[in-house]
């Protein structure tokens, strides 16, 4: 056999090969599994209502806010973090009350439970709820509340 041959038969072979890992996962409908992923939005999850409180900002959670929040909103909330100029949408600026102001504690824990792209904003931000307990994230609501320059909320 021809080295031409040879190479042809191996590229062919490792063409069906790809296209026998691929195509299984084409499937034109959603399984049933997905359908019901697909459904659930935000607004269909139990969220709890609690009263945000700034006594709940604890040492905690400054110290979860710099290791998971600060790489993307920068250490004193500014949207300037390491990863923020790599970030197709830029992250908020927590300090700014033209925005904070305008969402409600609810909205703001639902950001950082299910992520950006369940609340209809930046898909960039992920979803904490599966790292964070409630508690935490209604602490982590405070403290970017506690970072607003904001006139009184």
């Amino acid at each position: 056999m021809s080295a031409l041959f040879k190479y042809l038969m191996k590229f062919l072979a490792v063409w069906i090969f790809l296209l026998v890992l691929v195509f299984p996962g084409c499937s034109s409908e959603p399984t049933t599994q997905h359908a019901e992923q697909l459904e659930k939005s935000p607004s269909s999850f139990k969220t709890p209502t609690a009263a945000i409180d700034i006594s709940l900002v604890t040492e905690k959670t400054r110290q979860v806010y710099q290791r998971y929040c600060a790489q993307c909103h920068g250490e004193g909330g500014h949207g300037d973090g390491i990863n923020a100029p790599y970030l197709v949408v830029p992250p908020r600026d927590h300090t700014k009350a033209d925005y904070i102001e305008t969402r409600s504690d609810q909205q703001l824990f639902d950001a950082i439970k299910f992520g950006g792209l369940a609340v209809g904003r930046a898909p960039c931000m992920p979803a904490w709820g599966h790292t964070f307990k409630d508690k935490m994230i209604h602490s982590l609501v405070s403290y970017i509340r506690e970072l607003c320059e904001c006139e009184d909320f």
